[in-house]
């Protein structure tokens, strides 16, 4: 079918380039938990890496709050500095790698380093997701890679899934669980009994945690990750201050009860998913504590790991499962972003994989994210009753406001801590979130309900 052309049998001469080329120098802002770890595997593999790489990495200078730790990381032939402009700017250094964190500095230090022409990685999801169209406009214009695997599920190459490995397909939707914190505690939830606080606390003791929970805990952290891979999958800009966030903090363990009653697990997931309403495309962007069917594989994704399925038009649905947090797996991403810079020597900007998948001129700045009140999705109800009696009223109800129902039952005694009202477990079909909302704010005015009604959605994922 092709035809390659017919090559002298003869040994052709090494060009200069490929006899001797210099290492790619690094410089490194950060040598926490992610930049130790990094620094640990380059030192550690530095063979096999040059040779994937076709050149060495070396570290050559590292911007750290406590230069005396430092020191006894990285050893006495690495610069150190406590300025990180230095390292950002820094002669010496073809690529920086920022793994400090943070939205405000982090800023200036990338985009310094790209106007100096250096190429960038970083593991920091919030940079990106906040002031990622700046950072990968700035790029393009000075001619440089950003490379951020790390930011997004760590361990699993998915970024590059995306941008390479699915690049024949028109992506239907990316849905994920990419918060590790969270699915540690959702798993003590359901395995242990424990409530939120319980197990938040078993959690923070383990160093799954941080002292302040939030951005985890309340589905931020997932958000950002969630809004980079929607860009990669859609080709449209960035969009994290419009996706949809709830977390995990008001989920109670009464209904983490009742979806394994019903055949479900509750896990904390990121939806990504192509929509086209009267002929105008969106994208639904959330994050959301949702039932699954608990023999779904995304179900199986237990403890602190992730898991990512892809639906594309050609592919099918495909699964990625790894590590999600963690010194070494999140420096295994940021090495192979370095790989992928130091295979970069001599290559023109415009044959570069592009930064979201999608050359500059291909990104959708229309495709726009739909509103909450637009979503359809199937839900479960939690509703509290006077008696027993009421369950198929409450069902019979519900379907009066134009609520598909699908299953309702009891939840079982065993279920409910003591003093609690019988509980009505309800199963809706797939219905807007506008048309439970009205349904379940007037429910709560029906005679038969004895308290507030617990709404989730539910995600069945099908191929």
């Amino acid at each position: 079918m092709f035809r390659d052309p017919v090559q002298s049998l003869e040994p052709q001469p090494l060009q200069p380039a490929a006899v001797a080329m210099r290492p790619l120098r690094v410089g490194m802002i950060g040598l926490g938990t992610v930049g130790a770890g990094t620094f640990r595997v380059l030192a550690r593999n530095q063979a096999l890496i040059a040779g994937r790489a076709g050149r060495g990495i070396e570290v050559v200078v590292v911007a750290a709050r406590n230069l005396a730790r430092a020191a006894g990381v990285v050893g006495t032939d690495v610069a150190l500095t406590n300025d990180p402009m230095q390292v950002a700017t820094h002669p010496d250094v073809d690529v920086l790698v920022e793994v400090a964190g943070g939205t405000g500095p982090a800023r200036e230090w990338v985009l310094a380093a790209i106007a100096a022409g250096k190429h960038v990685v970083t593991a920091n999801k919030a940079l990106l997701a906040v002031h990622g169209s700046e950072i990968f406009a700035a790029a393009r214009e000075h001619g440089v890679a950003v490379a951020y695997e790390g930011a997004v599920a760590v361990s699993i190459p998915i970024v590059k899934a995306l941008r390479e490995g699915l690049t024949a397909n028109r992506i239907e939707w990316v849905a994920g669980i990419v918060n590790g914190t969270t699915n540690f505690i959702l798993s003590k939830m359901r395995d242990e009994g424990l409530d939120f606080a319980e197990a938040l606390q078993q959690a923070q003791a383990l160093g799954y945690a941080e002292a302040d929970p939030s951005f985890d805990v309340e589905g931020v952290d997932a958000a950002h990750k969630m809004a980079l891979l929607a860009a990669n999958a859609f080709g449209m800009p960035v969009r994290f201050a419009d996706a949809q966030v709830e977390g995990i903090t008001r989920l109670q363990g009464l209904d983490v009860a009742c979806a394994e009653q019903l055949g479900f697990r509750i896990k904390l997931l990121g939806v990504a998913r192509r929509r086209e309403d009267h002929g105008v495309p969106g994208i639904e962007l959330r994050v959301q504590p949702a039932l699954m069917p608990a023999t779904h594989l995304m179900a199986q994704v237990n403890d602190s790991m992730n898991g990512i399925m892809v639906k594309g038009d050609a592919a099918g649905v495909t699964m990625y499962y790894g590590a999600g947090a963690g010194s070494e797996p999140t420096a295994s991403a940021v090495i192979a972003d370095l790989v992928d810079v130091a295979r970069l020597d001599g290559t023109l900007a415009a044959q570069r994989v592009p930064h979201l998948g999608f050359q500059a001129h291909a990104v959708d700045d229309t495709l726009a994210v739909l509103p909450r009140a637009a979503v359809h999705t199937r839900h479960y109800l939690r509703v509290p009753v006077h008696s027993g009696e009421q369950t198929d009223a409450v069902g019979a109800w519900l379907a009066t406001r134009q609520v598909p129902v699908a299953q309702v039952q009891l939840a079982h005694d065993q279920a409910l801590p003591p003093g609690t009202p019988p509980q009505v477990l309800v199963l809706t079909g797939a219905v807007a979130q506008a048309t439970v909302d009205c349904a379940v704010h007037a429910l709560a005015a029906h005679p038969a309900v004895a308290g507030p009604v617990a709404t989730l959605r539910v995600e069945m994922l099908e191929a």
